[in-house]
């Protein structure tokens, strides 16, 4: 295979397919129309798949008795309203759906996964071994993938050697891929709760029982956990992304809601002690000031996203290879979450960063900014990297010394700290 020509052949083809998502974004659980276009792909390039209930897309290319090997694409949006400019001048799409964008690249890993299906199609039969298209929804927010993983689980002819994914990165040079040993994107603990006290009037507080008050205290006491509780050796943050409660300057509200993140590298060392002490402040503050409180909306945790060294290192020669050793950059982690730390748990792997930051373009906003674009050029530096891990993974055929460390799929799938 002439990776490198057939895949800038295929130019066009990825950037109509980049174009067609970029231009009609859906939020997570309401991907109807991307993956009426990702079937409507795959059957036209003979590729049989099926759709897994509220879970997304597996299509299978079925090569020899060797290896197999997982691919896998994020599918939703983002409920961000999209800026028709990038750092520089005018984008090359935008979104036409008010309120919604892909600003964070799900577009963009789509449309290399289509690429990188018509590639490995069309050399099915040189492949030693076999490719499994994952296709995910709800990856942002309702996390979909957790209908995926028993569907894979209860069907052990899918049998998984390896799984690859990438996400493009708006720090990383175009062109530019990213291949880091261990931990790759950070784990999650995401919080939504509400205090309720009593309302009451401004003038007489004493009559009234005000959930600020709870919350202040609250909030003092978290600020200090990174300290008391984890290794200063380990990474983790915390932040408050919402706070809400009363509308008047002189009437005390009856309830306050507030919600945020931790972000952490190592869940035993740092995540699962913040979470113990979260927990234990809230409830014994709302004790201490008489208010009760109750989860709002999503509560959840995220394994972090870890690569497995073998993997890793196979990655790295895929892109030396197939790609060019002056590809190959050094990155530091990612603070941001991933659900393919989930597959990660269930398979040994690699997430790889494709760099999307041109400069003269006008690519390089953060991810989750209006201003966010991409280099659709880097995209096939993305497509490269894939194939090349499919190529040398095959031809190597590793064993990998790999043991689940989770209790049961039901303790993965629900993940709690």
């Amino acid at each position: 295979m002439e990776l490198v020509q057939e895949t800038q052949n295929l130019r066009g083809y990825l950037t109509r397919i980049r174009h067609c998502l970029h231009e009609s974004p859906e939020l997570s659980g309401q991907e109807i129309q991307t993956l009426a276009l990702v079937c409507k792909e795959l059957g036209e390039l003979g590729i049989p798949y099926v759709e897994i209930p509220d879970g997304g897309i597996l299509g299978f290319i079925r090569g020899g008795a060797g290896k197999t090997v997982l691919l896998r694409a994020d599918l939703d949006a983002l409920p961000i309203e999209e800026s028709p400019c990038n750092l520089r001048g005018p984008k090359a799409c935008v979104s036409k759906t008010p309120g919604v964008s892909h600003a964070c690249g799900h577009d963009a890993h789509t449309a290399m996964l289509l690429t990188e299906a018509r590639l490995l199609q069309a050399h099915k039969s040189e492949l030693p071994g076999n490719v499994v298209l994952l296709f995910e929804r709800g990856e942002e927010a309702t996390r979909n993938i957790r209908n995926v993983v028993p569907y894979l689980e209860a069907h052990p002819e899918i049998k998984i050697d390896t799984c690859f994914a990438t996400h493009v990165r708006w720090d990383l040079p175009a062109g530019k891929i990213a291949v880091l040993d261990g931990p790759v994107m950070s784990g999650d603990f995401t919080f939504s709760l509400r205090l309720t006290g009593c309302a009451g009037h401004g003038s007489r507080p004493d009559l009234a029982n005000n959930p600020v008050d709870c919350f202040v205290s609250i909030y003092q006491a978290l600020s200090s956990v990174r300290m008391r509780e984890v290794d200063p050796y380990k990474s983790l943050t915390f932040s408050l992304g919402k706070l809400s409660a009363g509308q008047q300057p002189n009437v005390i509200p009856g309830t306050l809601d507030f919600a945020g993140t931790a972000r952490f590298f190592d869940s035993e060392a740092a995540g699962e002690p913040f979470v113990r002490t979260f927990r234990k402040i809230v409830q014994s503050q709302a004790a201490l000031f008489g208010c009760t409180v109750e989860p709002v909306g999503r509560n959840s945790s995220l394994y972090e996203t870890t690569n497995h060294p073998v993997c890793a290192a196979l990655a790295q020669d895929a892109v030396s290879r197939y790609v060019g050793p002056d590809a190959l950059a050094s990155s530091e982690p990612w603070m941001a979450s991933e659900t393919f730390g989930i597959l990660l748990k269930l398979y040994p792997g690699v997430l790889v960063f494709t760099g999307i930051q041109n400069d003269t373009l006008g690519s390089g906003a953060n991810h989750h900014t209006p201003e966010f674009d991409v280099d659709e050029d880097a995209l096939l530096t993305g497509v490269q990297a894939a194939v090349g891990y499919v190529l040398e993974f095959m031809e190597k055929s590793p064993d990998i010394s790999f043991t689940r460390t989770f209790r049961s799929i039901e303790d993965l799938v629900n993940h709690q700290m």
